[in-house]
């Protein structure tokens, strides 16, 4: 008795295609049929999350970092900090985000919300389940941060006379890093 190799039949190849689509939602019509990919409707999703007054950024640290090297090479991620689970006719979205200072974070999160219900329901054509936002970190502005900044250089290139050189003259104290 022989035994066949256990390669792919083209049954487990049309399977394996598919789940390579990343669980793409399709429609079909008597015209044909319409795939959109879960990449498509996170998209979507954190496009209409960043235009939000208050959304300094999407994602948690680890996100955010990735997405400044990203940016440092000319590429963005939109989809950074957005989850969604597609079904046939439903999306659910989970969407992290961090809140400029001093916006209020429930109606920043609240108007997240109602953009991610619109956005998708309007260019997906998908109903939306639920928008689950998660606050993790809130921006302060780089004015208050670069008057910090200001002090501190201020204090350390002051004149002081224990940095004399040889002739007596005075040089600027040398800043300490610590």
């Amino acid at each position: 008795m022989t035994t066949q190799p256990q390669g792919k039949t083209p049954a487990t190849v049309q399977q394996s295609g598919a789940s390579s689509q990343q669980n793409a939602n399709t429609t079909a019509t008597s015209r044909g049929t319409t795939t959109v990919a879960d990449g498509v409707v996170a998209k979507v999703a954190g496009i209409a999350a960043q235009d939000i007054p208050g959304v300094y950024a999407l994602g948690g640290g680890a996100a955010r970092a990735l997405g400044s090297l990203r940016e440092a090479v000319g590429q963005k991620d939109l989809t950074q900090g957005v989850s969604v689970e597609v079904g046939q006719t439903q999306v659910a979205v989970d969407v992290t985000i961090v809140v400029e200072y001093p916006h209020p974070l429930q109606k920043v999160a609240n108007d997240v919300r109602d953009a991610i219900y619109a956005a998708v329901e309007d260019v997906v054509g998908m109903e939306v389940t639920e928008v689950n936002v998660s606050i993790t970190d809130i921006h302060i502005s780089d004015d208050e941060t670069d008057d910090k900044h200001a002090d501190t250089n201020r204090v350390d290139n002051r004149v002081d006379n224990k940095n004399a050189d040889d002739a007596g003259e005075t040089r600027p104290r040398e800043a300490r890093v610590s």
